[in-house]
């Protein structure tokens, strides 16, 4: 997989990258949809009653008085689903019915994730007009830089190309205005006539 470069050394993202990223935001979308679509709460609530009841009675007898009180207290525990929340609707004119149906968020969703990779994909793209003189330069220096490491030796060179001797090899090395470098190997017969 080759990569190609823009603006100097950093490489850009190969287009397999920019395929699994687009992919991992369609998923997250569809999987956010989804979610949203199904809803519903389910909650669990214990409800605890409590009964006190309470007995006196009292005997009378001749010099003899007894009370007796008995309490008596019942707990009930009981487990109650609520239904999902429900929010508050108004009178609908037309024949609607109370809820948005799944497939419209799951719509929405993809929509969503297809805007958010849009707007990614125009990001990353380049400005598309020309880059600044300077910037052109550098990225020329750089090329011929690496060139002349290799044991190319500069021929001539102007603000965004160079020629490149090696021998009786010539290259020739430009920027365009987009910041693509490029190369080529030029005809040995290349260059101003002897003598001039």
């Amino acid at each position: 997989m080759a990569l190609t470069r823009r603006y100097g050394s950093v490489p850009a993202m190969p287009t397999a990258g920019k395929a699994a990223g687009l992919a991992a935001l369609f998923v997250a979308g569809l999987l956010a949809a989804a979610t949203l679509a199904v809803g519903g709460f389910a909650a669990d609530t214990t409800t605890t009653e409590t009964t006190t009841a309470t007995e006196t009675s009292t005997t009378t007898e001749p010099a003899t008085t007894v009370v007796t009180t008995a309490t008596v207290e019942q707990t009930t525990t009981r487990k109650v689903v609520l239904p999902p929340p429900t929010t508050a609707t108004t009178e609908t004119t037309s024949g609607e019915s109370g809820g948005t149906p799944t497939w419209v968020w799951v719509l929405l969703g993809v929509l969503a994730a297809a805007l958010i990779a849009v707007i990614v994909v125009l990001a990353t793209r380049g400005r598309g007009g020309a880059m600044a003189p300077e910037d052109r330069r550098r990225l020329l220096d750089g090329a011929v830089n690496s060139w002349v490491v290799q044991g190319w030796a500069i021929e001539n060179r102007s603000a965004d190309s160079a020629v490149l001797r090696r021998g009786n090899e010539l290259m020739l090395l430009g920027v365009d205005a987009a910041g693509h470098v490029s190369t080529r190997p030029l005809d040995p017969g290349y260059g101003p006539p002897p003598g001039a």
